[in-house]
């Protein structure tokens, strides 16, 4: 990114300005809840707030360097999707003992499929062939298959609950090693192995020091950042009851909630990954993305865990066996993209398949 690009547009503060305002008149009570005019306004409010909070981490991510920017937007969304999770939980809703399992299945299964395969294709299509670190992406898929096994998988084969559900002691444990997995891959990705993470030098892409944004930006930019994705996360709120009226209005099943709310809380992530590929820097795409899917299990888990225990509230983890297969499917095809450390629109075109797969599936289980 060029330096004079390096700047807020009036655009990046007056969208999450302007949705804050409408929340406080909601509210408030100043304005209808549940009118169409009002749900309307605040649909394009949040994808208004999710494109500000994707230029703020931009501009942080430029001021920090990688992979420092990529984490700060994978804990930053992980903290929205936490605080949705929480909320439903909290509410006692049909389908709530499910909702933490639904959101962390469908991030990894967008993430690897959806968000990968875009970039891909995307970065494919353009540079015909990319290259990143295979020693970052092997390690990072070995967090994330390791995550996804004992926290998704396993409760469907434990004895000491009914249900594809820990007892107490077990979802303690497991969400104290799923965080202890997440802080050792944090400080693999940024101390003891940061170059693994790092792009691999292209003539005409690093990013100089003098390119990078004045403190005074970068400051304005963190607090920008945190606006957009509060305003993120409480308008997804305020969408949350008419959303889950038109799942179950469209015949979806209740776990379909959990895609739509994983979909919105990585919005952020997707697109500056897209944006990474096709500026072929796809080692930056893949911390983004699968990053991202580490800290929605390792993050999420631990929190919904304690949660559980401390509230006396039904979890429930193991996915179903079709969603069990797909995941499998979806780690093992990760394994052979990721592990040339050279990508091509083909590979692209095998995850976003497994993409619609995926979709379908959780809309006609």
């Amino acid at each position: 990114m060029a330096a004079h690009s390096a700047s807020n547009p009036p655009w990046t503060w007056v969208a999450p300005g302007l949705a804050l305002l409408v929340l406080g008149l909601k509210f408030g009570g100043i304005i209808p809840a549940d009118a169409i005019w009002v749900l309307l306004l605040v649909s394009v409010l949040l994808g208004a707030a999710v494109f500000a909070a994707v230029h703020h981490a931009e501009i942080l991510a430029l001021k920090l360097g990688e992979p420092f920017g990529s984490i700060l937007l994978a804990v930053a969304v992980t903290v929205i999707e936490v605080g949705l999770i929480v909320s439903i939980m909290l509410s006692g809703s049909a389908g709530s003992e499910g909702v933490a399992r639904d959101t962390v299945y469908a991030a990894v299964l967008i993430v690897l499929n959806g968000v990968i395969g875009l970039s891909l294709l995307a970065g494919g299509r353009r540079h015909h062939e990319q290259q990143f670190q295979l020693l970052g992406a092997s390690s990072a898929l070995a967090v994330l298959g390791t995550l996804a096994a004992i926290t998704l998988i396993l409760p469907n084969f434990t004895l000491s609950a009914s249900g594809p559900a820990f007892s107490n002691v077990q979802v303690l444990v497991i969400g104290a090693a799923s965080l202890l997995l997440w802080v050792a891959f944090v400080f693999t990705q940024t101390i003891r192995h940061r170059n693994y993470f790092l792009e691999t030098p292209t003539v005409g892409e690093a990013v100089k020091i003098a390119d990078r944004p004045s403190q005074a930006l970068a400051l304005a930019s963190l607090v920008l950042l945190l606006l957009s994705l509060s305003a993120v996360i409480l308008l997804a709120k305020v969408l949350s009851v008419p959303m889950a009226s038109a799942v179950t209005a469209a015949g979806l099943p209740k776990a379909f909630v959990g895609v739509i709310i994983a979909a919105i809380v990585l919005a952020p992530e997707s697109i500056a990954a897209v944006k990474s590929a096709l500026q072929n820097r796809l080692q930056n795409s893949i911390n983004l993305a699968v990053g991202s899917a580490i800290a929605s299990i390792g993050l999420t888990i631990p929190v919904v865990a304690v949660l559980s225990v401390l509230m006396g509230m039904k979890l429930d983890l193991g996915v179903s066996n079709s969603a069990m297969s797909l995941l499998v499917l979806t780690l093992f095809v990760s394994t052979l993209t990721l592990g040339t450390g050279k990508t091509t629109a083909l590979h692209g075109v095998i995850h976003l398949v497994i993409f619609a797969v995926f979709l379908l599936i959780s809309a006609v289980p």
